[in-house]
């Protein structure tokens, strides 16, 4: 059984008010670049779903109109959506998990081939991470060895 590395932000680091690059912490989503415009979405939701529940401190607070409507919290230290091949998803999330401090949330590309999560949690649970094949990869971790993860990819078009 493997261990999510615990990664979020201390109440004390949460500034709303500085630049998202100040921020400690990084947040990219990388996506399957040869991915149809709606299953390469669909992929990167399902991933910032995962991410956001799991890391602390990552959504701001929410907004208030001035007609009074509330606007839930967005992600105040911001989030890069980048495309890579699909062959290098799984390398990246490979270096990823065995990198100190960083999160990772993927979705296999099983994730997208049934509609029973329970046949989902049966496929992956048959299958090596690295035979699984991956249609995006969420990472959130500290600045700098998330920009040695990504280096070079660029931005999902």
């Amino acid at each position: 059984m493997s261990v999510i590395n615990q990664v979020g932000f201390e109440p004390g680091e949460i500034r709303t008010d500085e630049p998202t690059r100040s921020a400690r912490l990084k947040w990219v989503i990388v996506v399957d670049e040869a991915l149809p415009p709606g299953r390469a979405v669909n992929a990167a939701v399902c991933v910032a779903a995962a991410t956001a529940t799991s890391v602390t401190g990552l959504l701001g607070p929410d907004a208030k109109d001035a007609d009074g409507s509330i606007h839930p919290g967005l992600p105040w230290a911001g989030c890069t959506v980048l495309g890579a091949p699909a062959a290098k998803l799984t390398d990246l999330r490979t270096r990823a998990v065995g990198s100190l401090g960083v999160f990772v949330a993927d979705m296999p590309t099983v994730g997208q081939s049934t509609r029973v999560y329970d046949e989902y949690l049966r496929q992956v649970g048959e299958a090596t991470g690295a035979g699984l094949g991956y249609h995006a990869i969420s990472l959130v971790g500290p600045r700098n060895r998330i920009d040695k993860l990504v280096h070079r990819l660029t931005l999902l078009s």
